[in-house]
């Protein structure tokens, strides 16, 4: 059968969805080139931490945003509609993660003065084989994962939707993208975010009222969607596939379902611990907050954001199913490949397909705008994220005495390569893509984030961690990790009615209860090792643990030689400034001059600071310290999120 068997006619955008497209994206360009100049872009707090002085809304909208991208709209979507609502159950364990990031990570990061999250394990442990290891995994996974999965879905949007010219429509996004993110950096990007989450949040609410319109209420939707099977699965006596059960309806559900209960419970926990607390794109936004007031309040707003998944994204894609099973749940892989060119199924097409048939002209353009806002948004945090790690983890090696200047620069160098490398990926995706994108984001998670976490819990929270057990816990968890991406990359997945050739330590360990076992491992590994090692004196990890966090004695140097070093750079990069603001003070060509105000090069000298400012400055910059009342204000919303979280999982599971 042709795609047109099962479609009804073409819908086509108005002029005036164009017109809202266009405006939507002009205000964007337009606020984050504003932001750009509003922020001091010239140093690498500025433009890399939005010189910690943002406000607990914008950073919790920006949380959420950076959370919540196109892959997010297609993957939650896609996948509800293929097996209803266990996978809203990353969104409310996000709830408890973000109360963990506010309230137990971000006081212990504030403290130790960091800007990445490999730089907190150098700082921790000492030496630099720990970092170079955990900043190069993190910017291939964010290829990987992050980027990849975000393209795959902008893919899905453009071609199911739009109709446009695929590279020629992710190249002008990206390009919009990068002009903001490159010049302003994270304030550039924190700003838009907010704008988006706006945009976003109106246009998801608007289709999810009209879905439920069209189906004809919440009761309605449960029974169409219990019913809604495809006429080829209806026609075959063979199999079951494509049949909703029960448990659709719930998110706890049995041992053989493919979203077993003790994942859902331990397993999705343990991945979105990973990404909210340890994670340089989540991460990043908190360290932006103007102290760790903001940055709890922050966590609490995009704690609360999380459960609007539910209605958002996991519905749509249930009524989806619902109007058009036979083509978003269809199972023939020859069908599957006429409707959406993807033979491993179609579920990923149901919320576009819902824009692009139930929004009327005009809220249709606004749809497809913060669909595709998500999509840059995600884009840009990834971009700000990995450009933070390559510049500040690992060209701060390569050359120790670059100026702020040389850094930023090389941050938006790598900005622009990402932006490359973007493009160059669409291929592999669309050859590569995944039935139902959010389980391939969750899978390929599983295999690198548990050994990731199980170190930063232990450097934390256990005073006798040290680089050894940290170095070969976290190389045999990506050992394990790795072994078992391969062996599921060469045995594949089976289809549905198709026999399992896969061995029984596949076949028989779901991938989240592999993280649970991975993130064990990690755990056994890293204290046997350091257990049999020597631990590192307690003076010298002074505020980088959660027991030492309000310390004040002063911290002694992990290595006195690096430290000596290191401010012998500091000499030298302190003259080298002074010379590029004589340089810049002269008497420039005006090209010279549009220059230095793009990239933010100050003709004004760096002031000399004494050892006492410094120590001031490094002293505010790391304080934890908080006013009483807001402190209880802030712990008494965080009981209040946990409670709805229980609350949400009560209800829905």
């Amino acid at each position: 059968m042709a795609a047109n068997d099962y479609d009804d006619e073409e819908v086509t955008l108005e002029v005036w969805d164009i017109v809202i497209i266009v405006a939507h994206f002009m205000l964007v360009l337009g606020l984050g080139i504003w932001s750009s100049f509003k922020s001091n872009r010239g140093t690498t707090s500025g433009y890399f931490l939005a010189g910690r002085d943002m406000s607990w809304w914008l950073v919790g909208m920006s949380l959420y945003v950076s959370n919540i991208g196109s892959s997010s709209f297609i993957g939650l979507s896609g996948s509800a509609s293929s097996s209803g609502y266990a996978v809203v159950a990353y969104e409310f364990h996000g709830i408890f993660c973000l109360v963990l990031l506010g309230f137990i990570f971000v006081p212990v990061y504030f403290a130790s003065g960091i800007y990445t999250i490999p730089e907190y394990l150098k700082k921790r442990f000492g030496g630099n084989r720990l970092r170079w290891v955990l900043a190069i995994l993190l910017l291939f996974s964010t290829v990987i994962i992050g980027v990849s999965a975000e393209m795959y879905a902008g893919t899905i949007i453009i071609q199911q939707v739009l109709g446009w010219n695929l590279y020629l429509s992710v190249c002008l996004l990206l390009a919009m993208a990068a002009i903001y993110t490159v010049a302003g950096g994270l304030t550039a990007v924190i700003y838009t975010d907010a704008l988006q989450t706006v945009i976003m949040l109106i246009g998801a609410f608007i289709l999810m009222g009209i879905g439920l319109n069209e189906i004809g209420g919440m009761e309605n939707l449960k029974l169409a969607y219990m019913t809604a099977v495809p006429n080829t699965t209806q026609l075959s006596n063979e199999t079951v596939c494509g049949v909703p059960t029960q448990f659709d309806l719930h998110i706890f559900r049995p041992l053989d379902d493919p979203l077993p209960w003790p994942g859902v419970v331990f397993g999705i926990f343990l991945l979105s611990a990973w990404y909210f607390c340890t994670n340089q794109v989540l991460v990043q936004r908190s360290l932006a907050a103007k102290n760790v007031t903001h940055a709890k309040a922050a966590s609490i707003l995009a704690g609360y954001f999380k459960i609007l998944p539910m209605f958002l994204m996991i519905y749509p894609g249930m009524i989806s199913r619902a109007l058009w099973p036979d083509l978003v749940a269809c199972q023939d892989p020859e069908i599957c490949d006429r409707v959406c060119n993807n033979p491993n199924g179609c579920s990923d097409i149901a919320y576009p397909r819902m824009v692009l048939k139930l929004m009327p002209t005009g809220l249709r353009g606004l749809m497809l705008a913060a669909m595709l806002a998500a999509l840059m948004s995600s884009l840009t945090s990834i971009f700000n994220s990995a450009s933070t790690i390559f510049t500040l983890d690992c060209w701060v090696k390569i050359r120790p005495t670059s100026t702020e200047l040389e850094l930023v620069m090389v941050g938006r160098l790598v900005t622009l390569i990402l932006v490359v490398v973007s493009v160059l990926w669409i291929p592999f995706i669309q050859a590569y893509g995944s039935g139902e994108l959010f389980i391939y984001i969750q899978s390929m998670t599983s295999y690198f984030s548990p050994p990731m976490f199980a170190v930063y819990v232990l450097a934390m929270f256990w005073e006798r961690m040290n680089e050894p057990g940290a170095f070969y816990g976290m190389i045999g968890g990506f050992a394990v990790g790795t072994t078992r991406m391969l062996m599921d990359l060469f045995y594949g997945v089976p289809g549905c009615g198709d026999e399992d050739n896969r061995p029984p330590i596949v076949a028989n360990l779901h991938y989240l209860h592999f993280a649970c076992v991975l993130f064990g491992i990690t755990l056994v590994l890293s204290i046997f090792v350091a257990l049999i090692t020597q631990p590192i004196p307690r003076r010298k990890i002074i505020r980088l643990t959660w027991w030492t966090r309000f310390s004040k004695v002063p911290r002694e140097a992990m290595d006195e030689e690096e430290e000596q070093q290191d401010e012998k750079n500091e000499l030298i990069k302190l003259e080298k400034e002074k010379q590029i603001a004589k340089d810049a003070s002269g008497d420039l060509s005006f090209t010279r001059k549009l220059w230095n105000m793009l990239c933010g090069i100050s003709s004004l000298a760096p002031p000399e600071i004494s050892p006492e400012d410094k120590l001031r400055a490094e002293q505010k910059m790391t304080t934890i310290v908080e006013p009483r009342k807001w402190k209880i204000f802030a712990a008494a919303n965080a009981i209040l999120l946990c409670g709805a979280g229980v609350f949400v999982f009560a209800y829905f599971g």
